[in-house]
């Protein structure tokens, strides 16, 4: 495999595993760190074809990130990485090549900083746009305490859009904190000329020269009697037009009060050694400029930053994932809401930086003037779907569950309260496996559930997915479907279950009119009863079916007799299939079990029931793939089955 036009392998000796890092890179030479950019690229794609990751952010800062360990002093130094997904390199260079084989693995290396894991990760991150905050902060710590270290943030140009790193900039910046901010800018192109002058201006304004300069002038004007300041403010004044007119790139962060820098080429070591070096000279917050490529060095990526932003293991041949799967739910989703546009005009979809991951691609290229991707805006992204749906419009929020926490407020006050008809398409809701504790989708259920006017469906099958999104367009008020990340697939014993309800028609039992409709119903969006036990009742919400039918296949095989209950709509709370004759509930979620649906259900039903919930626990729940963690956590058929039986063991005895 050859991820460039040289490869690294022949020029040093050493793998990256013998080095001593980071010390053993204050001693190399330029032309050393070059090879050893090589070297690292090569690395990244043969490691991360095999875990899978995230591949094109990390290649996008390999010079940079070796430039950053050159020149400042990690851990002592804190360099903290927005977001965090191209913190590999970091790692590497921070003496962790050894333990990329458990990248993102069960027990093995996280794929973002993690405090835990090592003193150079100083600070854990996962969201976008906490960067700046959090390097705020500690420099805040660092100056009441009197400590002499440096502070930078990276931060790439999508974080940047984010509110609270906007917020943290007014701060830093009115502050005159000592603050170093990277700009990762890998979404535009700068010309050769204006970023000639704009390096070249960046480096003689925070020259040693320059600055004493600058001082002693000032000092001595100060000392002219009545014309001294006046003259001061006309220079000022003179020195800042000057500086707009060829600077326009940097007057935002100039005016926060930023010392602006760049823009830089982020692929050049010498250059970032320099503009880094010259940071680290000056007084008050610095925002130096540099300009990336996605994916670099591995031409594949580079062509597809998009497809190996994050992706699973594949073929560093040929870029090809390895073990495609089938038709998700993400793309169930997608395709449901673009066949529904066709028929409704004012349906609008929306999402935060996140148009291919929630299924969106075809929705934006076949109707682009009813699609807004906001970037990493998910305030912003509720409440620009409130006046939307204020302005007689349908919006649809496609977001992944942790991102969707976000946004909070804007769910409670925008659209809750004034009960208007958005649809909050819930992505990654539940386990997601590899991305670990701050991607997990786990706490969705219990902060929506408190909020009035919302309702709440769980899907479980794709099909039941297409149908629910249906049945929320025609709803006056607000509405969250919640489902998985991966295939939407299930066993085919789960299918014969939802085939036979199904079949149940109002004519084979007596039903008055209302309960008729509500049956028929229920076949599409309500909780339905698919199975009868006398030993108690499985519940299980939305994605949790597939297992919970498993479950019960094994204790039927136990002797065991327990029924099952599909919830399909977690709120508002519907309880009516609680039969007088099963008294004991086990409610089955993929979230967090405390303050989840199995907590509403023991709530709200009479004290002659009993409901024994099963989800997660009341902590943050590591990396691993969904199975090992399903397994650690008690959650897997096997071990759910021999909770439930030795329960009703002992109720018996």
């Amino acid at each position: 495999m050859q991820t460039h036009e040289k490869s690294a392998s022949g020029y040093l000796q050493k793998e990256l595993t013998d080095y001593h890092f980071p010390s053993d890179l204050k001693k190399m030479s330029e032309g050393e760190l070059e090879i050893l950019s090589l070297q690292i690229r090569d690395f990244l794609v043969s490691h991360v074809s095999e875990t899978g990751g995230h591949l094109a952010s990390n290649l996008g800062v390999v010079e940079l990130t070796i430039a950053l360990h050159k020149v400042f002093n990690s851990p002592k130094d804190k360099l903290i990485f927005d977001v965090g997904h191209q913190a590999y390199v970091h790692k590497i260079l921070t003496g962790r090549a050894d333990r990329f084989d458990t990248l993102r693995q069960t027990g093995g290396m996280s794929g973002f900083p993690k405090g835990k894991e090592s003193p150079h990760d100083a600070y854990d991150t996962g969201h976008a746009s906490t960067s700046l905050s959090a390097a705020s902060g500690i420099a805040a710590a660092r100056d009441l305490k009197k400590e002499h270290f440096q502070v930078v943030s990276v931060i790439g140009d999508g974080s940047l859009t984010g509110g609270m790193a906007l917020e943290a900039l007014n701060n830093i910046g009115s502050r005159r904190q000592n603050v170093i901010v990277i700009l990762n800018d890998n979404g535009m192109s700068i010309s050769r000329n204006t970023g000639s002058i704009s390096q070249h201006l960046s480096k003689l304004r925070v020259s040693r020269k320059y600055l004493s300069s600058k001082q002693d002038l000032k000092r001595t004007l100060e000392k002219i009697p009545y014309v001294g300041n006046d003259i001061e403010n006309i220079l000022s004044n003179l020195k800042e037009s000057v500086k707009y007119a060829i600077l326009q790139s940097g007057i935002l962060f100039e005016e926060m009060g930023f010392t602006y820098m760049g823009p830089v080429n982020g692929h050049s070591i010498p250059d970032l050694v320099q503009v880094l070096r010259d940071a680290k000279r000056a007084r008050g917050p610095v925002l130096v400029h540099v300009i990336t490529k996605k994916g670099k060095g591995y031409r594949i990526a580079e062509k597809n930053p998009d497809k190996f932003h994050g992706i699973g293991p594949f073929d560093p041949d040929t870029g090809e994932v390895l073990h495609p799967s089938g038709k998700s739910w993400s793309s169930v989703f997608g395709e449901t809401l673009s066949d529904a546009a066709e028929i409704d005009s004012r349906i609008i979809a929306i999402t935060a930086a996140m148009s291919d991951g929630t299924g969106l691609k075809k929705f934006s290229e076949k109707f682009p003037n009813r699609f807004f991707d906001v970037g990493i805006e998910e305030e912003h992204a509720v409440g620009f779907a409130a006046g939307l749906a204020k302005g007689g419009m349908q919006p649809v929020l496609a977001i992944y569950s942790s991102f969707l926490q976000r946004a909070f407020d804007q769910i409670m006050m925008d659209v809750c309260l004034q009960d208007l008809p958005v649809i909050f398409a819930v992505d990654r809701a539940g386990i997601v496996g590899a991305d670990g504790e701050t991607h997990h989708g786990i706490f969705d259920i219990a902060y929506l559930s408190m909020m009035p006017n919302l309702t709440i469906l769980t899907p479980g099958t794709g099909e039941q997915l297409s149908q629910m999104l249906r049945y929320a367009l025609t709803l006056s008020g607000p509405c969250a479907i919640r489902y998985p990340r991966g295939e939407a697939k299930v066993s085919e014993d789960t299918n014969i279950l939802l085939r036979n309800a199904a079949r149940q028609t109002p004519s084979s039992r007596k039903y008055t009119r209302e309960q008729a409709e509500l049956l028929k119903n229920r076949a599409n969006y309500g909780n339905l009863r698919l199975a009868y036990g006398k030993d108690g009742d499985i519940w299980a919400v939305g994605s949790m079916l597939d297992t919970a039918v498993k479950t019960r296949e094994i204790l039927l095989d136990q002797g065991i007799s327990v029924g099952l209950v599909d919830v399909r709509q977690v709120k508002p709370l519907d309880i009516s299939m609680a039969t007088p004759d099963i008294r004991r509930i086990y409610t089955l979620e993929d979230g967090v079990f405390q303050f989840g649906f199995g907590t509403a259900l023991r709530t709200a039903l009479p004290g002659k029931y009993s409901v024994v919930r099963f989800g997660w626990p009341d902590r943050f729940i590591e990396q691993g793939s969904p199975k090992d963690l399903y397994r650690k956590y008690g959650l897997d058929p096997f071990t759910l089955a021999g909770r439930i039986r030795r329960d009703i063991e002992e109720r018996k005895a």
